[in-house]
C-alpha cells in the first residue's frame, strides 16, 4: 500500500507527486447505471472509458454467482433521446430490453441464452432517426410502452409514447410502433413525455408530459388513462402538476396506488393517488430536504416499495443524499417523519427493491467510488454486487486513503438577492490539499480550483470524486460550488437562476473564491475556475466580468447564447427562455450575457477542451471563443477530441484532458508538475 513517507516532504503546491494519475482517474471513471433486480440476481450497466465509452450490461445471477458481461461488443445500451439519454434498458418478465447505441433501435434478449438480441423496432428511415427510452412491459399482455423520439431533416424532433408488440416477430420484420396518448384529452400533443408506467393489474397507464418553454423541473403534468383491449387508452386524467409544479418519479405500489414526487410546497415530497379519487394525499411533508431529482436523464428512481408496503426513499438535503423508510400505507396521509436507514452513503443515484426485503442502491461514500450494493432496511450490507473500482496508484500499490481530501461544507454570503442582511447565501464543498507525505512551504497558500457543475440545474456532491482528488493530491485546493440554481436546496433556490444565468452563478463562484482567500485557505493570486457545458459558460462569464481568477478552463462550454438558442437540440431549445429570457424578443439580453461579445474584458489565460461530435454545445461555440482570444493575443490552448460527444467518455481523451489542464495551470501559476506531460500542439504564449 502507498504509505506516507517518514515526515512530510516540503514541496511547492501543485508539484506534489501523486499516485493518482490521469490514467487512474480515467479507469476509475466507470459510470454505473441501474441497478434492477433480475430473478434472484441483479443487472446494471457500466459506461467504460477503456472500451471507447461502451455502455455494458452486467449481471449476477445471485449473491454467490460470478459477475458477467451479458453482451459483448459492439452491443452498447445507450440511447440518444433528449441527447442525455438514460432509461436505455429495462428488465421484462423473461427478457431484457435495450436501446442499441449504434442504430438506436430497440432490442430484447435473454441473459441466460447464447442468442443475439432480437430487434423489436424496424429500421429507421435514416441512421439513428428513431430513438427509444424509458419503457415498461404490460404485466399481462404482449406489449410494452416507451418513449420514442423521431428525427427528420429540417424539422424539430417529435417525442411521443408508443406501444410496441412483444410477441413473435414475423419474418417480414418488426411492426411499426403505434403512437398512444397523443392529444387523447383534446389538447395538442405534448412537446415531451416520460415515465410511462403500468399499474400492477395493467388497467391503468401513467406518464409525465410537459411543454416548451418549461423544463421538467419547472412544470410537468402527471397523466393517467385507463387501458383497454389492444392497448387502447381511454380518456386522459391529469392527477397533479401544472406550469409551476414539477412532478417526478411516478410509479405504482403493489396495492394499485400511484406514488410520485411533487414540489407543490417548495420541496419535492411524495404523494399518492388512488384510481377513482379526486385528490392525491401526501406521504411526506419535508421542508429543508426533498425526495426528487431533476430529470436530465430517464430512469432515475428516488423511492421503491418493500414487500410489507413500506417505502425506501432517497432524501436529499443540502446536496447530500441519505436513505430512509416511510410507512407508505394507504391510510398514511399525515406526512409522517421518515425513519433514517443508517449508512455512510452521501450520494445515491437510484434505489430498487428486490422483493426479498432488501434494496439495491447505486451509491457512493465520501471516501469510496460508486458501487452497486444490496442493503437490508437496517442499513447492513447484504451483498456488494459491483465493488467500487480498485484504486491502484502509479506505483502499482493500492492507493492509501491518506491521499484523499474530504469535503467541508461552506455556506457563504454572495449576491444581493434575498437572504439575511440583503445578501444571498450560497453553498459549496471545499476540499483542502491533501498529499500523503507532502506539505506546502511555510507561509505559502495553495492555488485554488473553483469547479462549476453543468446543467446548470444540477448539483455537486461530497461523494469521493477522482476528478477532485486529482487536484487536491497535487497540492491544489478545490471549491465545488452549488451556486444559486442548483438542486438539492428546494424550489426557491433552484429558481434563483430564472432570468439570471451568467449573473447569480458568477456571483456565487467569485464569492467563494474571495471568501476562501480572505479566510487564508488559498492563495488569492493563484485562483482558477473550471467547468463543463453550463459550467463552461459560468467560467467564461466569470473571467470576463471579474478579475478574481487568473486562469480558466472551459470544457465544451457555451460562448454564444444566440447560437445556442438557434442550434441546440430540442430538449434544451427553450431552456434559455427561463434562464435568460424569450428569444428573439429579448435578444438584447442574449447579446449582453454572451461571453463571445465581451472578449475585450478577458485578460487571463484560457484553456478550451471540446468534443467534435457534441450535439448539445456544438464545436462552433469553442471555436468562436478560441478565435476571439487568439485575435486579442491572449495566452491560450485549444484541444479538440475526435469521436467525443457532450462530455468525454473515452479513456485516452479523459487522460489527455486532465494532463493538459495540469500542464496549463503549471504554466500560468509558475510551477513544474511532477507528471511528465506533452504540451498541446498550437498552444499560444504558454
Amino acid at each position: 500500500m502507498s504509505t506516507p513517507s517518514p515526515g512530510p516532504v516540503e514541496a511547492p503546491y501543485g508539484t506534489w507527486a501523486s499516485p493518482l494519475s490521469a490514467a487512474l482517474l480515467a479507469s476509475g471513471s466507470v459510470g454505473l447505471g441501474g441497478p434492477a433486480p433480475w430473478g434472484t440476481g441483479v443487472i446494471w450497466s457500466e459506461l467504460r472509458p477503456a472500451e471507447a465509452g461502451r455502455s455494458v450490461l452486467v449481471g449476477r445471477a445471485s449473491a454467490d454467482a460470478p459477475t458477467v458481461d451479458l453482451l459483448d461488443a459492439p452491443w452498447s445500451a445507450r440511447t440518444l433521446v433528449h441527447e442525455y439519454g438514460g432509461g436505455a434498458w429495462w428488465p421484462g418478465a423473461d427478457c431484457v430490453y435495450l436501446s442499441q447505441w449504434t442504430d438506436q433501435r430497440l432490442y430484447r434478449f435473454d441473459p441466460g441464452a447464447d442468442i443475439e438480441p432480437e430487434a423489436l423496432t424496424p429500421e429507421p428511415p435514416a441512421p439513428r432517426a428513431w430513438r427509444y427510452a424509458d419503457g415498461r412491459e404490460h404485466p399481462a399482455e404482449p406489449w410494452l410502452v416507451c418513449v420514442r423520439e423521431r428525427h427528420s431533416d429540417g424539422d424539430e424532433a417529435v417525442n411521443e409514447l408508443v406501444v410496441i408488440a412483444t410477441g413473435t416477430v414475423p419474418e417480414a420484420g418488426p411492426a411499426e410502433p403505434r403512437v398512444i396518448g397523443a392529444g387523447a384529452d383534446g389538447r395538442p400533443q405534448a412537446d415531451f413525455v416520460a415515465a410511462p408506467r403500468f399499474s400492477p393489474d395493467g388497467r391503468w397507464l401513467a406518464w409525465l408530459r410537459w411543454n416548451h418553454p418549461r423544463m421538467p423541473w419547472d412544470g410537468t403534468e402527471l397523466c393517467v388513462a385507463p387501458v383497454f383491449g389492444g392497448m387502447r387508452l381511454g380518456n386522459t386524467h391529469v392527477v397533479a402538476g401544472g406550469p409551476t409544479e414539477s412532478i417526478q418519479g411516478p410509479d405504482w405500489t403493489a396495492d394499485g396506488r400511484l406514488v410520485f414526487s411533487t414540489d407543490a410546497n417548495g420541496w419535492w415530497n411524495l404523494h399518492a393517488w388512488t384510481p377513482g379519487s379526486s385528490r392525491h394525499q401526501p406521504l411526506t411533508a419535508l421542508e429543508g430536504a426533498e425526495i426528487g431529482t431533476p430529470a436530465w436523464v430517464f430512469g432515475s428512481q428516488q423511492w421503491t416499495e418493500l414487500p410489507d408496503g413500506r417505502l425506501v426513499v432517497i432524501i436529499t438535503e443540502a446536496a447530500v443524499d441519505r436513505l430512509a423508510i416511510i410507512d407508505g400505507g394507504a391510510d398514511d396521509t399525515t406526512g409522517g417523519e421518515p425513519e433514517p436507514i443508517p449508512t455512510d452513503l452521501v450520494h445515491v443515484e437510484t434505489v430498487a427493491a428486490t422483493g426479498r426485503g432488501t434494496v439495491l442502491v447505486n451509491g457512493a461514500t465520501a471516501t469510496g467510488l460508486p458501487t452497486i450494493a444490496e442493503l437490508d432496511v437496517a442499513g447492513a450490507t447484504v451483498a456488494v454486487h459491483r465493488p467500487a473500482e480498485p484504486l491502484i496508484g502509479s506505483d502499482g500499490e493500492p492507493l492509501d486513503p491518506a491521499w484523499f481530501s474530504t469535503a467541508r461544507t461552506y455556506t457563504y454570503p454572495s449576491g444581493p438577492a434575498g437572504g439575511p442582511g440583503g445578501q444571498r447565501q450560497a453553498n459549496a464543498f471545499f476540499y483542502p490539499p491533501t498529499g500523503a507525505g507532502f506539505r506546502g512551504p511555510a507561509g505559502e497558500r495553495p492555488p485554488l480550483v473553483v469547479m462549476g457543475h453543468g446543467g446548470p440545474t444540477a448539483h455537486a456532491s461530497p461523494a469521493l470524486s477522482l476528478r477532485v482528488q486529482y487536484w487536491t493530491s497535487r497540492g491544489f485546493a478545490v471549491a465545488d460550488v452549488n451556486y444559486g440554481g442548483s438542486t438539492g436546496f428546494g424550489r426557491e433556490y433552484r429558481r434563483l437562476l430564472d432570468g439570471a444565468w451568467g449573473i447569480v452563478d458568477v456571483e456565487d463562484s467569485v464569492a467563494v473564491a474571495e471568501f476562501l482567500a480572505a479566510a487564508g485557505e488559498v492563495d488569492g493570486n493563484r485562483m482558477a475556475i473550471r467547468g463543463g457545458s453550463a459550467g463552461g459558460f459560468t467560467v467564461l462569464s466569470a473571467l470576463m466580468r471579474s478579475d478574481v481568477f487568473s486562469a480558466g478552463t472551459n470544457l465544451f462550454g457555451v460562448a454564444d447564447l444566440e447560437a445556442l438558442a438557434r442550434d441546440t437540440h430540442k430538449f434544451e431549445s427553450r431552456y434559455l427562455d427561463g434562464l435568460i429570457g424569450p428569444y428573439p424578443a429579448r435578444r438584447d439580453l442574449y447579446e449582453e450575457r454572451s461571453p463571445i461579445n465581451h472578449t475585450d474584458e478577458l485578460s487571463c489565460p484560457l484553456l478550451v477542451l471540446q468534443g467534435l461530435e457534441d450535439e448539445i454545445v456544438p464545436p462552433n461555440q469553442s471555436e468562436a471563443i478560441v478565435a476571439a482570444v487568439a485575435a486579442k493575443g491572449i495566452r491560450h490552448a485549444y484541444v479538440a477530441f475526435e469521436g467525443e460527444q457532450h462530455g468525454f467518455r473515452q479513456q485516452a481523451n479523459i487522460i489527455r484532458s486532465y494532463e493538459v489542464e495540469l500542464w496549463f495551470y503549471g504554466r500560468v501559476f509558475g510551477f513544474e508538475p511532477a507528471d511528465r506531460i506533452e504540451p498541446p500542439a498550437g498552444a499560444v504564449g504558454l
